[in-house]
C-alpha cells in the first residue's frame, strides 16, 4: 500500500468538508500551494483568506493563483494569522469551513523565519471564533526543525484540552513514529 503523505491526509479530509461557494482560510499562505488548493474547492462562487507576514511569499501565491485564474476569489493578507478574527469580516465569523496551517518555515527562503507557538496558538482560537459548525482545521507541524519541537507540543497540548462535547480532535504522525515526525493534528466543530 502507498504511503499518503501528511500534506495529502490534510488534503483530503478537507475535500470532505469544503464545497463551492464555501469561505476557507489558508492561515499560512507559504508558496500558495494550499491557497489554491483552497479556492480550486471553493471556486468562483466562495472566498479563501490567506495569511502570511512575508510579502515573497504573498508573492509566489499571487503568482500561482493566476496562473489558474483563481486570484479573483482569494484575498491575501499580509499579516500574521493571530489577527485572523480582527481581520477576517465580522459577518463570516462562525461561516468559514476550513482552515488550513502549515507551520515551520518557508520553504527554499530563511529558515530562521518559523511560525512562533505563542502566534499560532493565538490563531488557532482564533480560528475557533470563525469556524462554522461542522468546518474543519488542519494543522501541520514540524517537530524536527529548530523551535518546531516546542510549537509541536504547545499545538498538541492545545488540542487536547479542547471542549469533547464541542470538538473531535485527532492526530497522525509522519513516516515513523518518532519525536522528530511531523504530525497532522485535525480539529472539527461537531455543532
Amino acid at each position: 500500500m502507498p504511503r499518503i503523505s501528511l500534506t495529502q491526509s490534510a488534503h483530503n479530509v478537507i475535500q470532505q468538508h469544503l464545497h463551492a461557494g464555501d469561505i476557507a482560510l489558508d492561515a499560512t499562505v507559504g508558496n500558495g500551494h494550499d491557497t489554491l488548493f483552497l479556492a480550486e474547492l471553493t471556486g468562483q462562487s466562495g472566498a479563501v483568506y490567506g495569511f502570511d507576514i512575508q510579502p515573497s511569499a504573498l508573492a509566489s501565491a499571487r503568482s500561482r493563483l493566476e496562473q489558474h485564474r483563481l486570484e479573483g476569489c482569494v484575498t491575501l493578507i499580509n499579516d500574521s494569522h493571530a489577527r485572523i478574527a480582527e481581520l477576517i469580516p465580522k459577518a463570516l465569523h462562525g461561516k468559514v469551513k476550513a482552515v488550513m496551517f502549515n507551520l515551520g518555515y518557508l520553504p527554499g527562503s530563511d529558515k530562521t523565519v518559523i511560525t512562533q507557538s505563542e502566534s499560532t496558538l493565538t490563531a488557532l482560537n482564533a480560528a475557533l471564533q470563525v469556524l462554522a459548525p461542522h468546518g474543519v482545521i488542519t494543522v501541520l507541524a514540524y517537530p524536527g526543525h529548530s523551535g518546531g519541537d516546542q510549537e509541536t507540543g504547545s499545538v498538541q497540548a492545545w488540542c487536547e484540552q479542547l471542549d469533547k462535547s464541542r470538538y473531535s480532535f485527532s492526530m497522525l504522525h509522519g513516516d515513523a513514529q518518532k519525536d522528530t515526525s511531523p504530525r497532522l493534528f485535525v480539529i472539527q466543530l461537531l455543532k
